[in-house]
């Protein structure tokens, strides 16, 4: 399993890399994607919308469940990955393939970066779910 160092991490199982003007990535981790099993579909509706910490921005649906997709911090949802969206490729098994590569499931424009000190690090989600 892996834990790249360079993403914070939730107990909810997402992470966030940071990106270029104040943007970042939001996927679901190496973990959770495991746990859930074959990806058949994500949903996420809120693009253009603001949402606060730990709100709900969509869902991803698994062979075994469906499960929420929370906010790691406040922001703007700017884009869907579009090789997720079933209006273009539709290729939800990125998640399972590359969950911190292709399978990113929002680019977002954080309302407040210093949340991102709050999250844990590699080490600390690691023990998390060890």
């Amino acid at each position: 399993m892996e834990f790249p160092k360079d993403l914070k991490y939730t107990e909810e199982h997402e992470w966030i890399r940071l990106g270029e003007d104040n943007t970042a990535y939001v996927g679901i981790t190496d973990f959770a994607q495991g746990e859930l099993g074959d990806i058949v579909y994500v949903e996420v509706e809120t693009v253009g919308e603001s949402l606060d910490q730990d709100e709900v921005f969509g869902t991803v649906e698994a062979v075994k469940t469906t499960s929420d997709l929370f906010m790691p911090v406040s922001g703007k949802i700017l884009e869907f990955n579009p090789e997720l969206s079933e209006d273009e490729e539709d290729n939800p098994q990125a998640i399972n393939e590359s969950p911190y590569g292709d399978g990113w499931i929002i680019k977002i424009e954080l309302s407040d970066p210093s949340e991102v000190d709050e999250l844990m690090d590699s080490s600390a989600y690691e023990k998390l779910v060890d």
